[in-house]
């Protein structure tokens, strides 16, 4: 009977490996897949829902850390996500500028604001603390020295629900 457990239990993480093995190429496919497209869909007026980059609730802290960290990955391309709507300006020069962002709790107590600034053009501001689904194109702006990232906004919508405001890096 020891000999059939032993079998079995060999024979199921065989299966088991090779179901994980099946699962990381077919990602991989799709990763390959996702990338394809000339990123100028935007230009146009028009998007390809498949061709949006989401940011969910759960991985909020980390995704949009890994755009921060990998923007020649992402600038060119549709990014959508849903937080709070916020009027800013900048002290030295006065300049108004929006933000669309979300509070981050980090593990000692800490944090801050995450998200992106939002770059309106035409589209109308909505009040402070808004809960909105932004969706636009991630562009760099500055003056050379001092290039930041913001969203060249498409759609600005305000939600009926509320998500979390505060998100963590859990």
């Amino acid at each position: 009977m020891i000999k059939f457990a032993k079998l079995y239990a060999h024979c199921a993480i065989k299966r088991w490996v090779q179901c994980v093995k099946a699962s990381l190429i077919f990602v991989f496919i799709l990763t390959l897949a996702a990338g394809c497209g000339d990123g100028n869909a935007a230009e146009n007026g028009n998007i390809d829902e498949l061709d949006v980059v989401y940011i969910s609730e759960r991985f909020f802290v980390l995704h949009t850390q890994d755009i921060m960290l990998n923007a020649d990955n992402y600038v060119g391309r549709p990014i959508r996500y849903e937080g709070m709507f916020f009027t800013g300006v900048w002290p030295p020069t006065g300049e108004v500028f929006y933000m669309v962002v979300r509070f981050a709790d980090d593990c000692c107590g800490g944090g801050g604001i995450i998200g992106f600034e939002v770059y309106l053009g035409d589209i109308e501001p909505f009040p402070d603390d808004t809960w909105v689904e932004v969706t636009g194109i991630l562009e760099r702006f500055g003056n050379g020295e001092e290039e930041m990232l913001r969203l060249d906004v498409i759609t600005l919508v305000e939600m009926d629900e509320r998500g979390s405001e505060v998100v963590t890096l859990q």
